[in-house]
């Protein structure tokens, strides 16, 4: 059995499913919208792809860009409430899937839980499978920082993330699906990795991962074949 083989199988059986969000889930990435909203678009999108490609720890980058944003609790409030969710198309019906064969899904980010709880509204999946970065505020709505106790908020974290899942749930199969290195980086303790590059082509993330995908719908008719098989 091939690398690829192996991964697909492994998918095919997984009992837990774990997806990145921004430019996998969405097709945007939400820190660089948000930073375009805020009038600090170029600058962030520049940090953003040095912190994908792997150049910095997922820490100082997160920093560097919320140093950057400084967003406040009303910017983000008209933020999410003028820019609807990009689902990558696919996404649904995968999601939809996964739930109809008992397969539990998270959503694993080094994003924001604010701009997050919407995706998840749509896709049926519970706030409580939400692993994201949380913003902090002073009482007068101005940016006070990031909550540098999430996982997500470092370099490892979706590993870490994914271990504590396994321990508290007992999950035997693990898959972590997404775009970037954090992702990539989660394999281990995830059984797989799948690439994602339906929205962004990540040369480094391409080569690590044992099965890459463009389209969702790949996933969709993995699942179909193993149905059609049993």
């Amino acid at each position: 059995m091939s690398p690829q083989q192996s991964v697909q199988e492994i998918f095919r059986t997984a009992d837990c499913v774990c997806f990145d969000v921004d430019s996998t889930v969405i097709q945007d990435e939400g820190i660089d919208e948000m930073a375009r909203f805020c009038g600090k678009g170029e600058e962030v999108k520049r940090l953003t792809a040095e912190a994908m490609g792997g150049s910095m720890t997922f820490q100082e980058a997160l920093k560097k860009r919320l140093d950057i944003i400084r967003p406040t609790v009303s910017q983000i409030r008209q933020f999410v409430a003028t820019h609807p969710v990009r689902l990558t198309p696919g996404v649904e019906q995968l999601v939809k899937s996964l739930h109809e064969r008992g397969v539990t899904v998270y959503l694993v980010s080094g994003g924001f839980r604010c701009l997050i709880e919407p995706v998840a509204e749509i896709l049926g999946i519970p706030l409580t499978n939400i692993y994201a970065n949380r913003l902090k505020f002073f009482f007068n709505g101005e940016y006070a920082g990031f909550d540098d106790t999430e996982p997500t908020s470092r370099s490892g974290g979706k590993g870490l993330v994914i271990r504590r899942l396994k321990e508290q749930h007992s999950y035997q199969r693990v898959i972590m699906i997404g775009d970037g290195a954090t992702d990539a980086e989660a394999s281990p303790p995830a059984e797989g990795f799948i690439g994602f590059g339906g929205n962004v082509m990540r040369e480094e993330v391409k080569k690590r991962a044992s099965w890459y995908v463009t389209d969702f719908q790949d996933l969709i008719v993995a699942l179909t074949m193993q149905t059609k098989t049993t």
